[in-house]
Parts: C-alpha cells; sequence; structure tokens
C-alpha cells in the first residue's frame, strides 16, 4: 500500500483518459486471525470467527487503490469524494474459508457536482458469490460540498459515541486506507479539510457494528456517506425500523444515512 499511494502522489498531475478501464483485477486471501481481531477492535465488532460484513471490504481495498493508481484510470485518486456503499453479504463468511476477490470499475455518469463512478468489489468461495460491494465516488468539478442539510430534524438518538481523535489513524492501520485527510489535522489541511476526519468506511462499520446480533444471515446495507466526522468529535446514532443514521452530537448535521434490508 505504501508503494502504491506513492504511484498515486506521483501520477497526480497525469494527463488521464475519460473513460473507465474495461478490466477487472483478482486476488485470492486467506483471513488473517490477528488482523480481523484488530479489524473487530477498532470498528466495535465482538471477536469471533466470522467475518464483519465490512471486511471484505478492507480486503478487497489493495486491488481498488491498484485499479485507481494505474495510467489508464480517469481519476487520482487524491481528492475523490466517497459518497455511498453498499453491501450484500449472500450468507455469513467465516475465518476460514479462503476469498477470491475481484473488483472493476463501472457506471461513469454525470453527477450534479461533478463525475461520479462506482467500484464493484466481489467475493466467491468456490465460485459461489457470497458477497458484493458497491462503492460510489465522486469527482468534484466545481466548489461545494457534495452533502447538503435539508433542514429536518435528525432522528432521536440510540446512543451517543465519542470519536477519539486518532481514530483515523487506528483506522488506517487495520484498514490500509492511510489517506492524507484521516490521518493528522496538519495532512488534512494540505488536501483541503480543516481538520482530520473519519474514514467513511469507518463509520458504517461501527454502525453495523451496533446493530450485530440484530442482522439476519443475509441482507443488504446500503448508506450515503454526508458531511464528514471531524475528530475529535461526538456523535449520534440512531436506528429504527431498519433506517439508520449518524448526526453531530450537538449541531445535527448528518454524517451518514443507511438502510438494512
Amino acid at each position: 500500500m505504501k508503494g502504491l499511494y506513492a504511484r498515486i502522489a506521483l501520477g497526480a498531475i497525469r494527463r488521464r483518459p475519460d473513460a473507465l478501464p474495461d478490466r477487472e483485477l483478482t486476488r485470492s486471501v486467506e483471513i488473517d486471525r490477528h488482523a480481523l481481531a484488530a479489524y473487530d477492535r477498532v470498528c466495535g465488532f465482538r471477536l469471533r470467527d466470522e467475518l464483519p460484513p465490512t471486511y471484505p471490504h478492507i480486503l478487497a481495498f489493495p486491488l481498488a487503490m491498484e485499479l485507481m493508481a494505474s495510467s489508464d484510470f480517469p481519476f487520482s485518486p487524491l481528492g475523490l469524494v466517497h459518497i455511498g456503499n453498499r453491501i450484500e453479504q449472500r450468507r455469513p463468511l467465516r475465518a476460514d474459508e479462503r476469498l477470491d476477490l475481484r473488483v472493476r470499475a463501472e457506471n461513469l455518469a454525470d453527477h450534479e457536482r461533478g463525475t461520479q463512478f462506482e467500484l464493484v468489489g466481489e467475493a466467491t468461495v468456490d465460485g459461489e458469490l457470497v458477497w458484493r460491494d458497491i462503492s460510489r465516488y465522486l469527482h468534484r468539478e466545481g466548489g461545494g460540498s457534495p452533502a447538503r442539510r435539508d433542514g429536518s430534524d435528525p432522528p432521536p438518538p440510540t446512543a451517543i459515541w465519542t470519536v477519539p481523535g486518532d481514530i483515523g489513524r487506528r483506522y488506517a492501520r487495520v484498514s490500509g486506507d492511510a489517506n492524507p485527510i484521516h490521518l493528522h489535522g496538519l495532512t488534512a489541511k494540505a488536501f483541503g479539510q480543516p481538520g482530520a476526519i473519519a474514514h467513511g468506511m469507518w463509520t458504517k462499520a461501527r454502525c453495523l457494528a451496533a446493530l450485530e446480533g440484530t442482522l439476519p444471515d443475509a441482507y443488504t446495507a446500503d448508506v450515503r456517506f454526508k458531511l464528514p466526522i471531524r475528530i475529535p468529535g461526538r456523535i449520534a446514532f440512531s436506528f429504527s425500523e431498519g433506517e439508520f443514521a449518524v448526526h453531530d452530537a450537538r449541531s445535527g448535521k448528518p454524517h451518514l444515512s443507511g438502510r438494512v434490508s
């Protein structure tokens, strides 16, 4: 991953094509239980031999970064905004299973604030599709935030969480996602953020960890990432009838909305 980030930094000003690459990257992985336990602790999951639904996302993350770091990808990963993520878990995944992963990019389209596309990750076990992940990214063209507050009151909180200032570095160690905007206030400011912000996928994982034990074996968890969580901070989590959300505990600004079905 360190080598990939170096390539991304060097290629940030490179002239890029207008279309997504028509290819798929693959890898096979065996689960490292120590790494799994470290991820569980950072995200709030119980320690067990079943994978959290978000865990294959970080196993496929090196493939996603490899694809976006290539010279035939239309955007540099630096500055992309993660605006949504949909995970389809078709059955529980065990830590003793070998996962065959594949990642591709598709659905390049206009967005009101630029151009969006999707990175699709899939995991199979012995040829059976067991998990799919669709991440939507925005390449901004012009100013403004990709998310706005709609003026409605946030739902009553189910829980209040304190987000420590080092959560970006802790999540980066267990996920490999070492984007500078998450690591430290100074590096975040260098990339246009007022301070360090939490990873969107940590926030989603933290929400699903709060619902652990109540979810069925097969389900879909679809989220939209809204305003970033500045760290350290306090956030309010709410859940009702399959809908969940995260807001700033004091101001009510929306950070995430999601649904489990």
